[in-house]
């Protein structure tokens, strides 16, 4: 069955304490802490001592969307300290040294990108980071895919090539500036066709970035698009 939650940086852009107390309100199993800036890392990991995570059954950390060469040793030894049982999702566009990656290689999600970036938006792309990679997993955000080819075939031939690697999905429109928005009509009728292949035990992370009265209605709109079957009495309930 499908975790369904938020991303922390999609309900309030670097202030994850304000974040998580939003999302206390709603019955979300899953939720996503996001760091995305190099300089947020190091508090959200002093913090988790201090946070209240009992209630959800996934959850997963966004590593920094940009850093310096001469910040990346010091990210992967702070990202050690977190539980070894959540992902860490990392952007591929994002390393420089793959070697240093490595002691964290089991623990990685690579997140398939926009196409802004000049790696990881494809098949192909992807399969060279994981050569260097081999036992990282995936997650894949459908808008993004959606955003490089709107047929939705390089999002099927994703799911159907890392299927056994994917651990996470995020789910949002995703403009033409790249942005994460509420799903339009037509993103959610795309989005449906993918329901045959999306991984049973692949946590759901809607990324769309909404006001906090709009939050459940977007993630209501995200399960009943994929089909999340513990997503749908889950809402019901809130």
């Amino acid at each position: 069955m499908n975790n369904l939650g938020y991303s922390t940086g999609d309900i309030a852009l670097g202030d994850f304490t304000r974040a998580i107390k939003i999302l206390k309100k709603h019955p979300f199993h899953a939720i996503k802490l996001s760091a995305l800036r190099i300089n947020e890392v190091e508090p959200l990991i002093n913090a988790l001592p201090q946070l209240d995570l009992s209630s959800y059954k996934y959850v997963s950390f966004h590593a920094p969307s940009a850093f310096a060469e001469s910040d990346e040793e010091h990210l992967v030894s702070l990202l050690q300290k977190l539980p070894v049982t959540w992902p860490i999702v990392l952007h591929p566009d994002t390393i420089h040294d793959f070697s240093l990656w490595k002691v964290l290689a089991d623990r990685l999600a690579i997140e398939n990108m926009d196409r802004r970036k000049s790696t990881g938006r494809s098949v192909i792309e992807l399969r060279k980071i994981f050569t260097y990679l081999p036992t990282a997993k995936m997650c894949l955000d459908i808008g993004h895919a959606r955003q490089v080819d709107s047929s939705m075939i390089e999002t099927f031939l994703l799911l159907t090539e890392f299927r056994d690697k994917i651990v996470q999905l995020h789910v949002s429109e995703v403009d033409t500036s790249s942005r994460h928005d509420v799903l339009s009509i037509a993103a959610q009728m795309a989005f449906r066709q993918l329901r045959p292949f999306i991984p049973q035990n692949a946590a759901i992370i809607v990324e769309s970035r909404v006001s906090e009265p709009d939050i459940d209605r977007e993630a209501e709109s995200v399960a009943n698009t994929l089909t999340v079957p513990s997503a749908i009495p889950l809402m019901a309930d809130g």
